[in-house]
This record gives structure tokens, sequence and C-alpha cells, in this order.
């Protein structure tokens, strides 16, 4: 069964930069995202919607309570969304790592 080679470090590096890359314009739109309806609907200023933001798309909670019913389905809503996205960027940052790991391991498998 024919293998490719392992890719060479500066290659595996650019995969690994454009993963990350990817990583931290997914997590800046997804903080936008926060920001802007933590600053509609919880009449927050900016820094103050960036904390609120922050810590939902990171797991930790909210900082601020919602008092309107726009503001407890928006905070529902971005939670469910800051979540997926979090976990996917992780994964994505991950993949070219594990990937290399993979193929590494079984490329040493294969000559045994």
């Amino acid at each position: 069964m024919p293998t490719k080679k392992l890719l060479s470090k500066a290659e595996y590096k650019r995969r690994l930069y454009k993963s990350i890359v990817f990583s931290l314009i997914l997590l800046t739109f997804s903080l936008g995202i926060g920001v802007g309806g933590y600053m509609y609907f919880f009449n927050l200023n900016w820094v103050d919607g960036l904390l609120n933001a922050s810590m939902i798309l990171t797991g930790m909670g909210p900082v601020d309570f919602a008092k309107t019913d726009g503001a407890k389905i928006f905070a529902s809503f971005y939670a469910l969304y800051s979540g997926v996205a979090f976990l996917t960027s992780v994964a994505v940052i991950f993949a070219p790592i594990l990937h290399r790991f993979l193929h590494k391991f079984h490329l040493d498998t294969d000559e045994d």
C-alpha cells in the first residue's frame, strides 16, 4: 500500500500557521457578533460587551445578567453558537498536529 511522505517541517509549519490564522479569524468574528449583541441588547459599552462576549465564548459564563426578553434570547443563541465556534477553532488548530502525529505513526508501523 503506497503512502505519501511526511511533509517537510516548513510545509507543516505553514499548514499550522494557516490553521491558527483561520481560528483567530473565526474567534474575532465571533467576538464581534457578541460585542455587537451585548451592546445592542444589553445597552453596554464596547468594553463591557467585549468582556461578556469573551466570557461566554470561552465558556466561563456571563458577567451581566439579561433583563429584557430580547437580551435573554440573544444570550441563549450566542451561548450556543459560541460553544460550537470555540470548540471548532480549537479543533482546527489541533488538526494538523494530530494529522502529522498519526501520519508519522503510520509511517513508523509500515517500516516494521
